[in-house]
C-alpha cells in the first residue's frame, strides 16, 4: 500500500469519524478506502452501463398478492440468463423474502430489479452491484 496525504474541512473529517465509530472501522484509513471503493464503484457503473456485474436483488412481497409469486417465478424464468439463483425465506404469516443473486451487465441487472420491485404488493426491494473483476 501506499500513503498519501489527503486535506478534508473539519466537518467532512466529523462525518468520516462517525462513520468510522458506527461501522467499527480501527481507523481512518479503512474508513477511507471503504469510501473510496465506494465511490468507484458507483462512477463505474455510472460511466459503463454495460460492464459486466453480479448482483443480489433483496425483495420482501405479501406472498397472499394474487399471482404475485407465479408472476415472479415468471419474470425470473423469462430472465433465466441472468437468474443465477434464488432463495425464499417465509417471514411471516403474510411476508417472504427473496434474493435473487444475479449475473450481467449492469443496466440489465438494473432493468430486471426495477421490474421485481415495481410490481404491485412488493413491499421493499434493493440491488447491490459488484463490478465483475
Amino acid at each position: 500500500m501506499q500513503r498519501v496525504t489527503v486535506t478534508l474541512d473539519e466537518e467532512l473529517l466529523a462525518e468520516v469519524d462517525a462513520l468510522m465509530r458506527a461501522r467499527g472501522y480501527q481507523n481512518r484509513s479503512e474508513a477511507i478506502r471503504d469510501l473510496t471503493r465506494s465511490g468507484l464503484k458507483q462512477v463505474r457503473e455510472e460511466v459503463a452501463p454495460e460492464a459486466p456485474c453480479m448482483g443480489a436483488l433483496v425483495y420482501v412481497y405479501d406472498h397472499a398478492a394474487r399471482e404475485l409469486s407465479k408472476r415472479l417465478t415468471r419474470h425470473s424464468h423469462d430472465h433465466h440468463n441472468l437468474t443465477l439463483s434464488t432463495l425464499h425465506v417465509h417471514i411471516n404469516a403474510e411476508s417472504c423474502l427473496e434474493v435473487a443473486l444475479l449475473k450481467g451487465q449492469g443496466n440489465a441487472l438494473k432493468q430486471f430489479a426495477a421490474e421485481v420491485t415495481s410490481s404491485r404488493s412488493v413491499r421493499h426491494g434493493q440491488l447491490v452491484l459488484i463490478p465483475d473483476e
